[in-house]
């Protein structure tokens, strides 16, 4: 049996009187991949800035690798081992592609040792790496700003891994991408769900179904079910919940 990497216990979130999260329980296996789907409005955000400590909780608690995380900073648990990717890619755009990914693999280098410094052995294979991982090899000197938005989402999360952290929490990778991007997305975090552990958050129902190996899904605060792809898609209580919000499962 796995070790839980996270456990999400009773958690509830209120914004005055409002529930984001309410008595939500969660737990993700070391080296599990889950996608986590829902309505507008069900409280996914909320439960990515429960985890990063972005939002304490108003009851219950949140474990990372058995560790409550209640009142640690939000760069604590960072430096723990979470990492963040938020919708929008945020990227040096003024930098190339490899200065992007060199800045963040030494977290004691600034923008200008970047730009004018000398990268060691090490430092220079590992950036190699993450630039065949990511597929922008090619691209490797090229401005961040001249990237496709597709692109961009790569590099972020090529950035994010550079960092090391053990959990990856990637919200809405593919949104506003072509079908071609959000293919080399999908295929991207299949290749590091082979060495971590990764939430992604998203609305893309086809995205879900190419990288989806457990789905959760959120509904007014709580896990309203999980399971794999068709037992989520043929379940008459996520049916009701997004035919009631219009929106196509």
């Amino acid at each position: 049996m796995n070790e839980k990497i996270l456990e999400i216990e009773n958690l509830t979130v209120s914004f005055d009187g409002f529930k984001a999260l309410n008595q939500l329980n969660f737990s993700l296996d070391t080296g599990e991949l889950r996608v986590i789907i829902g309505p507008n409005g069900a409280g996914k955000t909320t439960f990515l800035d429960i985890i990063t400590g972005k939002v304490q909780p108003t009851e219950g608690r949140v474990l990372f690798k058995g560790r409550n995380t209640k009142r640690i900073p939000e760069h604590s648990i960072a430096r723990m081992g979470v990492g963040r990717k938020f919708q929008t890619p945020r990227v040096y755009l003024n930098l190339t592609v490899r200065e992007n990914l060199d800045l963040v693999c030494n977290s004691n280098k600034n923008v200008f040792a970047t730009l004018f410094g000398r990268s060691s052995t090490s430092e220079s294979k590992n950036v190699a790496s993450l630039l065949e991982t990511v597929g922008l090899y090619a691209k490797a000197e090229l401005k961040a700003a001249l990237l496709s938005h597709g692109e961009k989402q790569r590099l972020e999360i090529g950035m994010l891994v550079a960092q090391s952290p053990e959990l990856l929490l990637v919200d809405e990778p593919v949104a506003g991408l072509t079908d071609e991007e959000t293919e080399n997305v999908g295929n991207l975090l299949l290749a590091l769900a082979e060495r971590h552990s990764i939430i992604v958050i998203e609305h893309d129902m086809e995205f879900v179904r190419q990288i989806a190996r457990r789905v959760t899904v959120l509904h007014q605060g709580s896990v309203l079910c999980e399971g794999n792809m068709d037992e989520i898609q043929n379940d008459p209580r996520v049916i009701e919940v997004y035919l009631g919000h219009q929106e196509e499962l």
